[in-house]
């Protein structure tokens, strides 16, 4: 929530220049307040486990955030609990009978696939382009990331030699420091990843309307932006919980699937310990930076967008 303080206070241009959440008397006054909306696409077959992970990070936030569970309906799950879409979730051919203040589409365990093979992929081409002119700001995860940038940019994917898997440290350059989304971080941070392909590096640095937050050599870009942060492509799993990663590298494993432990989640990579979490504070961090952003900046009133 914004601070309110005298226009005149020499702190007011230091705070702003750093897009500090404040505001003056005068916009304190005249402000209407209401609850943001924000949808969920919900693509990941864990889904209880990953509603509760982004459910956790949107809850941690003084803003009251109004929820709403959509589902592929050309698509038919097999890991969600009998009934539990149902009786939570909304086709996504509902999307497109309200507006949102934001979405999330999350990441999908269908990366080695062509992005037309999915079995839901025009279901979902029909969302992102709602997205656009429908959503104040659009937040993809991992495969989610690749899909969007994809769909309105045409940048690819490209395969890697062996799975990006484990916790990766990712900085920003100078001049992203202060933009909203980063407010709080620290020079170098740490995010888990878990693909086996990367969004193709050279596509997205020459694509004009992008701009590549955060990138290092060996994860590749992981926070890209465009039309001033109204899309959103975040290649990693800020929201994973502190036991997402070791399931994942049991399940390989039980699998019969050569995964290495992932790297710099276990105390010296040994898989019989406890694994440290390291990246929770960034997580909170960027989700409530990413709720204030859309709180400050989306019209009161959703047809006006």
């Amino acid at each position: 929530m914004p601070i309110k303080i005298p226009r005149s206070l020499p702190a007011f241009d230091a705070l702003n220049n750093e897009n500090i959440f404040i505001m003056t008397a005068d916009r304190a006054i005249h402000q209407d307040i209401r609850p943001l909306k924000v949808a969920i696409v919900n693509l990941m077959p864990t889904t209880i486990d990953t509603e509760i992970q982004l459910l956790r990070l949107l809850g941690n936030s003084p803003l009251q955030v109004d929820i709403t569970l959509f589902h592929m309906g050309s698509h038919e799950s097999k890991n969600a609990p009998p009934g539990h879409l149902e009786k939570f979730y909304a086709a996504s051919e509902h999307i497109a009978r309200q507006r949102f203040d934001g979405l999330i589409i999350t990441g999908a365990p269908v990366e080695t696939l062509e992005f037309e093979e999915v079995d839901y992929w025009d279901e979902l081409v029909r969302v992102i382009d709602y997205s656009a002119d429908n959503v104040f700001s659009t937040l993809h995860i991992c495969w989610g990331a690749q899909a969007g940038l994809y769909r309105r940019y045409g940048i690819g994917k490209k395969v890697l030699s062996k799975k990006l898997f484990g916790i990766f440290p990712h900085g920003l350059s100078e001049h992203e420091r202060h933009t909203p989304l980063f407010r709080g971080f620290d020079d170098e941070f740490l995010a888990p990843q878990s693909r086996h392909t990367e969004t193709d590096r050279d596509a997205a640095r020459s694509c004009p309307e992008l701009r590549i937050e955060s990138e290092t050599s060996e994860a590749g870009i992981f926070i890209a932006t465009a039309r001033n942060c109204r899309e959103i492509y975040v290649t990693g799993h800020l929201e994973y919980d502190p036991l997402t990663l070791d399931r994942e590298y049991r399940r390989d494993l039980a699998r019969g699937l050569s995964t290495e432990a992932p790297k710099n989640y276990y105390p010296e990579n040994d898989p019989s310990r406890e694994p440290v979490v390291r990246w929770r504070a960034h997580a909170h961090l960027f989700f409530n930076n990413w709720l204030n952003f859309v709180y400050q900046e989306t019209p009161y009133d959703l047809e006006k967008l």
